[in-house]
């Protein structure tokens, strides 16, 4: 890119970034495109095509990606731009890959396979996570026709810019938006996967990762990268939605214990209470005949 000169290329997140924009130029994606600004490479533009048989196929879905000083050991956060029904717009979205679960990330990931495992997140249920929403079918679909007349505003005149270009090589690549589905493929269309997703997770392992503090680490080969969207997919299932109320498990409580004692305790404390009133009745009499008053002692008057 023209003004990658400027930036710091010992700066281990910017050799990162320019050998992923490297390697998406020399690898294109019919289903994605993404751009970095020429003023700032840690921000993205971003545009899907919706998924293959979904309600959002024949969509285009713009959004922007804003990547971390630390990337890639720390994971970039997502913003849709294009109204979806799936996704809130110009808010942060949670997903398993975005900054919210960093817990998740793998540092082997890039730009591309979020992208991928973005596509693939589009027609999951949306479980309540932040920025998610749950659009009927047909009210999605919609919006998918919608997508296509024009991008997106946002931003400065360079995001602009940038997001135009992006708009109109996905436009020209975009296939046509399907019609509704009937009544009789809703059951089928209740079972969608995502497009070619198969195999291990390919991300999960610590192979191409510096320890020694560099992000000049190995990037996914993009025929690796569906197998690991569907990883990454089946990992939000176990994500919690921050919004969601936790569950709270009562810690048991201590039983009380009741400690009878023996029964030769028992006979012991009553002699020894017997004892006591004895003496008190001593020290009684002794004091009324000291005193002059032993007659009212014995009954004598």
């Amino acid at each position: 890119m023209a003004a990658a000169g400027k930036f710091n290329r010992s700066n281990p997140a910017v050799k990162r970034i320019l050998q992923e924009v490297k390697e998406m130029q020399s690898n294109p994606s019919p289903d994605f495109m993404a751009l970095p600004l020429e003023e700032d490479i840690f921000e993205w533009q971003f545009a899907i095509m919706g998924p293959r048989d979904s309600e959002f196929e024949g969509g285009i879905y713009h959004g922007r990606i804003q990547l971390p000083s630390d990337y890639p050991f720390k994971p970039p956060s997502f913003m849709l731009l294009t109204p979806s029904g799936r996704f809130e717009i110009q808010k942060k979205i949670c997903l398993s890959i975005s900054n919210y679960h960093p817990e998740h990330w793998q540092p082997s990931w890039s730009v591309r396979t979020a992208l991928v495992a973005l596509i693939a997140f589009m027609p999951t249920n949306p479980g309540g996570a932040l920025g998610s929403l749950d659009y009927k079918k047909e009210d999605r679909r919609a919006l998918a026709i919608k997508s296509r007349e024009t991008p997106p505003k946002f931003g400065s005149p360079e995001r602009q810019r940038v997001i135009d270009e992006i708009h109109e090589q996905m436009l020209s690549k975009a296939p046509d938006v399907p019609q509704l589905l009937t009544n009789g493929s809703d059951e089928d269309a209740n079972k969608l996967t995502p497009p070619d997703v198969s195999g291990e997770h390919a991300g999960t392992s610590a192979e191409g990762v510096n320890t020694s503090g560099s992000a000049n680490t190995d990037l996914p080969k993009p025929d690796s990268e569906s197998e690991v969207a569907e990883n990454i997919v089946e990992a939000q299932s176990d994500v919690i939605p921050r919004d969601s109320v936790p569950r709270v498990v009562a810690a048991p409580q201590n039983p009380v214990v009741t400690i009878q004692k023996p029964k030769h305790d028992r006979l012991l404390t009553l002699a020894a209470l017997g004892l006591t009133l004895a003496i008190m009745a001593l020290v009684i009499k002794k004091f009324f005949k000291i005193n002059g008053l032993a007659g009212y002692i014995e009954g004598k008057f």
